[in-house]
């Protein structure tokens, strides 16, 4: 499904988006060290077995771009100017090695932008859960988006 144009949102509309995504520890190590975040909490399972966990914990910004990556077929593949922000970052729940996460996402507000007349800006409330329905990451993410037909300002 293409992404949609700022008309076709409306404030409370819900999208559960229908696919879940498997974390493996390739996934988690490989972004680990990608992004030179040594924590050995993520890439370490020695030294991850000697805390609370029990095991290496999955990176939580790996988290946070897995779960919006997984928004954008149905909301915004093609119809997106850019990301403005993304604020209310949580993450009540923790994920490890062999979690699914599945994502749902709702429109929070809306409003035209105030110096593109061809576009509006959404925000989207997207939250995370695991295979044990347990929110595990929520944001809240402003994006500006095209409009199906540019309005005259």
């Amino acid at each position: 499904m293409a992404g949609l144009y700022w008309e076709e949102f409306h404030v409370g509309q819900v999208f559960e988006h229908p696919w879940g995504r498997t974390i493996t520890e390739s996934d988690n190590v490989l972004f680990s060290c990608l992004t030179l975040n040594v924590q050995p909490l993520h890439i370490d399972a020695d030294f991850a077995s000697r805390t609370e966990w029990g095991k290496p914990l999955v990176n939580s910004l790996f988290t946070l771009g897995l779960m919006i990556g997984m928004t954008v077929n149905d909301t915004t593949l093609g119809t997106t100017i850019a990301n403005l922000g993304m604020s209310d970052v949580r993450f009540p729940k923790p994920l490890f090695h062999g979690d699914t996460i599945r994502v749902r996402s709702s429109v929070k507000s809306m409003r035209e932008s105030k110096s593109r007349p061809g576009a509006g800006i959404v925000e989207f409330e997207h939250v995370a859960s695991n295979q044990h329905q347990q929110v595990v990451a929520v944001c809240v993410r402003q994006a500006l988006m095209h409009k199906r037909i540019a309005s005259v300002q």
